[in-house]
């Protein structure tokens, strides 16, 4: 029996790197879990990977494709989890992009897709998972993801920085408004991690000049991390597995970093 035993718990953008490890790491204790994403494919073979690790508990596993930012197809995958679960427990608002660009190149194209996502996403998976455990009367879980760009600006990054910073003001909002209703709203903030997105961030990094090799930015990134290392997602999920768990329950409104020592706020 682990700590998630009978728990039900979504995590969006699961398809890959930080949101599969806190899927699969749920699973491990015990949680039936949807794994989310826009990427439908992906996210599916995701879900087929794991009912065939979890063996006789494979029931456990199930998927749906969501695009955060359209409230019809996240009240669907909500209705999906619900449907073959019973209930909703825990809701990761997880999902996350980012697209690199210098301070004076940044466009309103630029911004709003990641604000949208990154931010408008948060709120709408909040308000929605919010709508179904207040139906169901008993409480529940909200957990974000930010980053360790929430607490500084960067400057080839500064939507994204802005994005993680809205999390950080919406998981406060939200501590505040569903109190009443015995929801939690947390949130967790990972610094460097070698993940599927970083790699796509290193690219993009070199094409607007403000990288000359691959690796170097993460290098750059990471040259003050007191752990003297990146984090792997496998470092995160001890901690977003202890927000999920009852082990939390008297936490709400609180972001954790989870940065090796990067940021010491």
């Amino acid at each position: 029996m682990g700590r998630l035993s009978g728990k039900v718990c979504i995590v969006t953008g699961a398809a890959q790197g930080i949101g599969r490890a806190i899927g699969e790491a749920l699973l491990d204790e015990g949680a039936q879990v949807c794994f989310a994403d826009i990427n439908g494919d992906k996210v599916a073979e995701v879900a087929t990977a794991n009912r065939t690790r979890m063996g006789g508990r494979a029931a456990a596993v199930t998927c749906a494709q969501v695009d955060v930012t359209d409230r019809d197809t996240v009240r669907a995958m909500i209705r999906h989890t619900v449907d073959r679960f019973g209930r909703l427990d825990v809701m990761f608002n997880n999902a996350g992009v980012n697209k690199p660009m210098n301070f004076m190149d940044v466009t309103e194209t630029n911004w709003n897709f990641i604000m949208g996502v990154n931010g408008l996403g948060c709120l709408i998976g909040m308000q929605e998972a919010a709508r179904q455990m207040i139906a169901q009367g008993n409480g529940g879980k909200i957990i974000n993801t930010a980053s360790i760009a929430s607490r500084q600006g960067f400057d080839n990054v500064a939507p994204y920085c802005a994005s993680k910073s809205a999390v950080i003001s919406l998981t406060q909002a939200g501590a505040r408004g569903l109190a009443r209703h015995d929801i939690t709203v947390t949130g967790f903030a990972p610094g460097v991690v070698a993940t599927e997105m970083w790699e796509q961030v290193d690219q993009d990094l070199m094409e607007i000049g403000a990288a000359e090799r691959p690796g170097q930015a993460m290098e750059e990134f990471s040259s003050d991390i007191l752990k003297g290392r990146v984090a792997t997602p496998g470092d995160i999920t001890g901690t977003t597995t202890f927000l999920a768990s009852k082990d939390s329950d008297y936490m709400t409104g609180q972001i954790v970093m989870i940065d090796g020592g990067m940021t010491l706020v």
